[in-house]
């Protein structure tokens, strides 16, 4: 089970590794450098392999000032495959991911920087 250690801007820990580009967060490991096809947008196809995992809840970091956003198509797949979505400035999604993780499957796409 993964844990995050620690987020600043512009880097995390987790597991006592640390990142500075944009993660993927399984129970299991880590994705580094995320990129998204358009920057500050989550489009579907930024998520294949999240798909592909299957978690409960996908936890979006947006970043320290909410820059990322995710599309209204993306979060309506998401609802079709029955992942919940939840969208928080990264702060916060870390807590969030540190706390579902112990008790559900869960992935966290977060964004590092703006």
């Amino acid at each position: 089970m993964m844990k995050i250690d620690s987020y600043s801007f512009g880097q995390i820990v987790i597991d006592g590794e640390s990142y500075t580009e944009d993660v993927v967060v399984f129970p299991d490991r880590v994705r580094s450098n995320w990129w998204r096809k358009s920057g500050h947008e989550v489009r579907i196809e930024d998520l294949k392999d999240v798909l592909e995992e299957r978690p409960k809840t996908l936890i979006i970091g947006s970043g320290a000032y909410g820059a990322v956003k995710v599309l209204p198509e993306t979060e309506e797949r998401l609802q079709a495959e029955e992942i919940k979505l939840i969208t928080q400035r990264t702060e916060e999604a870390v807590r969030t991911f540190n706390e579902l993780v112990k008790t559900e499957r869960v992935a966290a796409g977060l964004h590092l920087t703006c």
